[in-house]
């Protein structure tokens, strides 16, 4: 399918039927997923396939009920946790020595990245890291965060909706329809999940076929002219 026919074909479906989604679809979905950009390669993201009858039940109760997640034949829960940069650091210094990195690469992803993810008990870090990018602002341009744990989870959300975005997309590729869920009780789905206090539940994703009533009315987007701005 054509990249911009995929993007224009995909609507957040409320209602899927009954027909089964190959797991090919969803495994290939997933891997477009993981080639998402994200923020300085760090790749803080997981992909939780909700598989078993009883995890899957428990997901749509977190949902609310909710007919995207109970008629969906398929669950992605896509999570994002700014402490994850410790799993890639290994493979991320590896990575620039073998591709022969400029020096600065390097102290980049040795030193700059284990400070500016670290935010230290109570955001005690932080809030030293916030401190001195003030005064040092009052006399050049500065990088105004991330400093905080609040502030390295909102990084790290911008990059799970973006593999987000690269999923639902994959999946209007391949004929099938998706709904992003945003309503959900984050609590009850990081404890399905075994997440720790770090992870945040960026969204849930359904998987399926279209209902003939899947949606109760035809797209609506404002003018280009009210949202794009040539400046």
């Amino acid at each position: 399918m054509d990249f911009f026919e995929a993007v224009a074909r995909r609507r957040s479906i409320r209602k899927f039927t009954d027909e089964v989604v190959p797991e090919s679809v969803i495994e290939k979905a997933l891997e477009a997923a993981v080639l998402a950009p994200n923020s300085s390669n760090v790749q803080t993201w997981d992909f939780y396939w909700v598989q078993t009858p009883e995890k899957k039940a428990r997901l749509v109760e977190a949902c609310l009920g909710q007919s995207a997640a109970r008629t969906a034949n398929q669950l992605v829960v896509v999570v994002a946790d700014p402490k994850k940069w410790k799993r890639s650091k290994p493979a991320l210094v590896e990575w620039v020595k073998k591709a022969n990195a400029p020096k600065p690469v390097h102290l980049y992803y040795e030193k700059l990245i284990p400070v500016t993810y670290t935010w230290g008990p109570l955001n005690s870090f932080g809030l030293f890291k916030a401190v001195a990018a003030f005064f040092t602002g009052i006399f050049r341009p500065i990088l105004r965060g991330p400093f905080f744990k609040r502030d390295l989870q909102e990084v790290a959300i911008k990059s799970a909706a973006l593999a987000a975005e690269n999923f639902v997309l994959a999946v209007s590729a391949q004929g099938y329809s998706t709904c992003m869920m945003e309503g959900h009780d984050e609590n009850r789905v990081k404890k399905l999940l075994g997440l720790p206090s770090s992870a945040r539940v960026t969204m849930v994703i359904g998987i399926g076929r279209a209902h003939e009533r899947g949606t109760w009315g035809p797209q609506m987007r404002l003018p280009n002219d009210q949202v794009i701005h040539r400046v």
